[in-house]
């Protein structure tokens, strides 16, 4: 047996693949400012959550977003993608969608989470969440002032 951490598999003598849960994120511009929910370890995070077998990425994070926040959004954009260390045993692959929200439902807190937190884009950096999550949430703040200030 080789000492090899759990995420790795051996397809061939010495040759490794990633073999990680996948999981769907997103930022939500809801009129200007953005959701987050507080996780157990104290962290704000994106709504999301794990891709079901079969779901499409985009319908995921929309089925998770529904049942985190009580949204209901359908036209999402990528963003990023990255592997996120939780602990150095435990790696996920996170991918991150945007969409603005523009409707009048009112937001909810899951049960699975601690917290639910509405934050200008400006209050973000000083905020305790993996750097990953900001830099996304920064993308796409970036990404929706071009498209509201082109012409």
């Amino acid at each position: 047996m080789t000492d090899r951490p759990p995420y790795l598999v051996e397809r061939n003598p010495g040759y490794f693949e990633y073999q990680l849960p996948i999981s769907v994120k997103l930022v939500v511009d809801h009129h200007g400012r953005v959701p987050l929910l507080r996780n157990e370890r104290d962290e704000w995070e994106l709504p999301g959550g794990k891709l079901e077998v079969g779901e499409t990425p985009e319908d995921g994070v929309c089925r998770e977003v529904a049942e985190e926040l009580g949204l209901t959004v359908g036209d999402v954009d990528i963003i990023d993608a990255w592997v996120y260390e939780i602990t150095p045993q435990r790696h996920v692959f996170i991918v991150s969608f945007g969409a603005v929200y523009t409707g009048d439902e009112g937001l909810v807190c899951s049960a699975e989470h601690k917290e639910l937190g509405v934050f200008t884009y400006d209050e973000v950096p000083g905020l305790r969440m993996p750097e990953p999550y900001k830099r996304t949430i920064v993308r796409w703040r970036e990404r929706v002032e071009r498209l509201t200030s082109a012409p």
